[in-house]
């Protein structure tokens, strides 16, 4: 959706809202860390997210694939920077394919800062001089298909001969497409609230958001404000020097700072605030927190797992469980498929269903040293146990079929899951039993307000072949555990005569049908299998073939049963841990 549409809407409903920037990191672990970053920040409900873009497309790829990232998987409306700097005609065409492409419909145009390294802003040969040229060419390439962005200046852009001069460029930038104003950071309320009045007053109608930067240390704040000739209030120069040798107070004081601006800016009609987060996260929620904007549960998780905003995904309601801890892979099974009839994923009988990369580490968020140092050098099967029963406690960050934390959910179970962990049921997805939980519950609530949600509980777990023989008999004496159980060769165990879709999860919301967004197939779970023992192989790759520990692993890959059960009496709630504490 173009951000503009987002804006308008929140507007008419007279609802304040936020907006965050992100920059491309520099290290692969901190992209990944990135990613973190906007699952957790993405239940502080912002309207849209900025991804930056270095001087001459520095970073132009890596900016393009978090963008995608974070519209297909993570569910983000993202506004992709663009620049002229550096940036040759056939590079711009590339951005705007591959943003068309992943479904990111909004570009910020800039102009862009000088290369590192050069004092004067120069045109490169088959570029663009400003950002206005840029706006013109998305404009006569693309239509209206692209919702366009673009930097204000309440202190005047550096390079502009007059204030006169930079709000007439402004305006012609808006007359030119642009739909919205993000201005450059300030510290000064009441001259930014004057810069809103003279854009009005010089025929700038569109919406114009604060750009605002929290202060995370002393000398970082006073390099930004000298390097951008930005104006800072003396009171806030004077509140700093007594407590600038201190990080944690000069924070805390950035965080309210921050809160009393936005106040003042909020009651003088601003829509919303957009905050340059540099990549942090403390900061920007604490803020949102005192300014009590924190969304709605039917905002932000109108379903309970993110839902993808690339264009053939919108419609896409319902998915398999079994990819809970790993969003990104099944995106990528299923991203070639271009329908999503009744809300479904499509036919999965389909062999579109389709397979992806999942040799070794490739498939992996982290390093091998970073999983060596997370997951040891086990040497028999009760030091592999702890290692599960250490990810469940948070002692280690994750698993290969777990590359998150713990789902804050699950933490009335984590006690339990640790217990059956240590006794070699090995969990990698979970989720409790919820009778009818309000819909605007902030652990379990998803969807419209004034609903209920429902969930049954469900384990997934590694199992001895031994053992798996005993649990059958125990499940087939309850009468209300189905399963589904598979080993590496394909060798399939149930207690289900067809291969009707099972909901784990659903919803009863006023004037609504039934949602069952969550469920269990048997189709589904056997292209699951290929991948749940294959990352087994990130673990055991990470030794020697002739080690002890390449032997634990490959045994337990080799011989473990992949089951998962469902106990479709949602209004219990302990019946699959009982079972498996008796054997």
């Amino acid at each position: 959706m173009k951000i503009i549409k987002k804006i308008e809407k929140a507007i008419q409903q007279k609802r304040t809202f936020c907006s965050f920037e992100y920059f491309p990191p520099k290290t692969p672990q901190g992209v990944n860390n990135l990613y973190d970053r906007f699952e957790r920040m993405a239940l502080l409900g912002p309207e849209f997210i900025d991804v930056t873009w270095n001087a001459g497309g520095v970073t132009s790829d890596l900016t393009i694939e978090i963008c995608s990232n974070a519209q297909t998987v993570y569910g983000l409306e993202t506004n992709m920077h663009l620049t002229c700097t550096n940036m040759p005609v056939e590079k711009i065409d590339h951005a705007l394919r591959e943003a068309k492409k992943a479904g990111v419909q909004n570009i910020f145009a800039l102009r862009g800062d000088p290369p590192r390294g050069v004092k004067d802003w120069t045109q490169c040969e088959n570029g663009f001089a400003f950002a206005i040229d840029l706006i013109r060419y998305i404009k006569k390439g693309y239509g209206d298909f692209f919702g366009i962005g673009v930097a204000g200046y309440p202190e005047v852009h550096p390079d502009s001969p007059s204030k006169e001069d930079d709000l007439k460029f402004l305006k012609e930038k808006v007359d030119a497409g642009a739909d919205f104003i993000i201005s450059q950071y300030f510290y000064d309320v009441d001259l930014f609230l004057q810069w809103v009045k003279d854009c009005r007053d010089a025929g700038i109608n569109c919406p114009i958001l604060p750009g605002l930067l929290p202060i995370q240390t002393y000398d970082k704040f006073i390099n930004m404000i000298r390097m951008n000739n930005t104006s800072v209030p003396e009171y806030i120069l004077k509140d700093l020097e007594p407590i600038k040798e201190d990080d944690q107070a000069v924070k805390d004081y950035g965080i309210k700072l921050l809160t009393e601006m936005s106040k003042k800016l909020i009651a003088n009609g601003i829509p919303g605030i957009h905050i340059y987060t540099m990549n942090l996260e403390r900061s920007a929620r604490v803020i949102l927190e005192n300014l009590g904007l924190a969304q709605s549960q039917e905002i932000v998780k109108p379903l309970p797992w993110n839902r993808s905003l690339k264009n053939n995904r919108l419609k896409e309601d319902v998915r398999p469980i079994f990819w809970r801890n790993r969003i990104k892979s099944y995106i990528q099974r299923t991203d070639s498929w271009d329908e999503f009839p009744n809300g479904r994923w499509g036919d999965s009988r389909s062999p579109a269903y389709g397979e992806i990369n999942l040799h070794s580490s490739s498939s992996f968020k982290y390093s091998n040293a970073d999983c060596l140092a997370m997951w040891g050098n086990p040497e028999k099967p009760e030091e592999v146990f702890e290692v599960f029963s250490k990810y469940l406690k948070g002692e280690i960050k994750a698993l290969p079929w777990c590359e998150t934390a713990l789902h804050k959910e699950s933490s009335i179970i984590r006690e339990r899951l640790i217990n059956i962990n240590k006794k070699g049921f090995l969990s990698i997805n979970s989720q409790p039993s919820v009778n009818g939980a309000p819909s605007t519950d902030k652990v379990y609530g998803w969807g419209p307000k004034n609903g209920f949600v429902f969930q049954k509980a469900y384990l997934e777990f590694f199992i001895k072949e031994e053992k798996l023989q005993k649990l059958e008999e125990a499940i087939k004496e309850d009468g209300f555990l189905s399963y589904y159980a598979i080993n590496q060769k394909g060798d399939l165990k149930t207690n289900q005569k067809d291969e009707t879709a099972n909901a784990v999860t659903w919803g009863v919301f006023p004037g609504r049908e039934i949602l069952q967004p969550t469920i269990v197939e048997l189709v589904s779970f056997l292209a699951w299998k290929d991948e749940a023992f294959t990352l087994w192989n990130i673990w055991k790759d990470l030794y020697d073939k002739n080690s002890k520990s390449y032997e634990i692993i490959n045994e337990l890959s080799t011989n473990y049963y992949l089951i998962n059960i469902v106990d479709n009496n949602f209004q219990r709630v302990d019946k699959i841990y009982d079972i498996l504490e008796k054997l």
